[in-house]
């Protein structure tokens, strides 16, 4: 049990007990982690909870709304919410560091790899970084949506060896257990499976704004990337039954493909600025681990120019992958027909 990283994400409604914060649960945490540190085990932690800090210290009686108002708690509640953190994890000797993180530093691969050199770096001089989404920056189109995609992309910049999501449920269920008297939970369940996506649109929200889709979909990230994600509830012994693989809640087994750093952020980062069709040739050579070469090009959607990023798809609209084009949509239009060209070379390519 040495040299492992292990990413928790903390939600809302795990961190914060009838709107205020459970200290409780923070202390163990932050003991469990100190434990497991003498053995060489690394921690990340994915934190929630600015929002419903600063609404705290507004004195707002629910959870705000619109953009500019959840901007303006989640200013006001960062600086209590790290200070807590501090605070806590301080007294078990462990220093910390806050990093906050918007989707559009991950759209820019120079910016993605300096993040992923900044968190290992952090790991590396024993500081347990404390990531959160930067609300103040975002807008609708630039949030994650719910830190638990954030969970995933963290997880997979830093090659964790598992991301582990607290909630305040026990892990998956065939159904809504607060409505199904029959609701079984899930104990093993494979990334890409059919049932796990069929669970996507039965959940529901809490606290927080994301309720149980975006922790499939955080899994499904991960499992893509070989990432094993396992769902729980907060209990006193539960990062000790993480590590020493004690069945609680629901594990989301991962691929066994091996993916480089580059392709991942192909697959997750960079911003996607139109649409390539192809045909069926072409897609049985994508899946082989050739490249796109113009003959196989059906058709082109959207204007983009040389470098940018393209999502790959079908004659039946089936995502077939994402890469990076080397020419532009009016050269590949020009040649799709005359030439040979390579579109999109295979290591700017992700098939999904």
């Amino acid at each position: 049990m040495s040299n492992k990283l292990i990413v928790l994400k903390i939600g809302t409604n795990t961190l914060f007990d009838n709107a205020e914060i459970n200290f409780d649960m923070l202390n163990t945490l932050a003991s469990s982690i100190k434990q497991y540190r003498k053995q060489n085990i690394n921690f990340a932690i994915v934190t929630s909870g600015a929002v419903q800090s600063g609404a705290n210290e507004l004195n707002l009686s629910e959870r705000p709304k619109n953009l500019k108002e959840l901007q303006v708690a989640s200013a006001v509640g960062q600086v209590s919410l790290i200070n807590t953190y501090k605070e806590i994890f301080n007294k078990q000797d462990i220093n910390i560091a806050q990093i906050l993180i918007s989707k559009n530093v991950l759209e820019d691969r120079s910016q993605f790899i300096n993040t992923t050199e900044a968190l290992n770096g952090l790991i590396s001089k024993n500081i347990l970084p404390i990531i959160n989404e930067n609300d103040v920056v975002a807008t609708e189109e630039l949030k994650f949506g719910d830190n638990d995609r954030l969970s995933a992309i963290v997880s997979i910049i830093l090659k964790a060896d598992k991301l582990v999501l607290i909630t305040d449920k026990e892990g998956l269920y065939d159904s809504d257990p607060e409505i199904s008297e029959e609701a079984q939970k899930i104990e093993n369940i494979e990334y890409n499976s059919e049932e796990l996506n069929e669970l996507i649109p039965k959940s529901f929200s809490g606290k927080g704004i994301g309720g149980f889709s975006t922790k499939i979909m955080a899994a499904q990230m991960a499992g893509f990337s070989g990432i094993e994600t396992q769902i729980i509830s907060w209990s006193i012994n539960c990062v000790d039954d993480v590590i020493n693989d004690v069945k609680i809640g629901t594990i989301i087994k991962p691929s066994n493909k091996n993916i480089k750093l580059k392709k991942i952020w192909i697959g997750f980062g960079m911003t996607i600025d139109g649409e390539i069709i192809i045909d069926e040739g072409a897609e049985d050579a994508l899946v082989k681990d050739a490249s796109l070469l113009s003959k196989g090009v059906l058709k082109v959607n959207q204007t983009f120019e040389e470098n940018n990023g393209v999502e790959i798809k079908n004659t039946k609209n089936t995502l077939i992958g994402r890469g990076v084009v080397n020419l532009s949509s009016k050269e590949i239009e020009d040649s799709k027909n005359s030439e040979n060209t390579v579109v999109i070379h295979k290591d700017n390519l992700l098939i999904l």
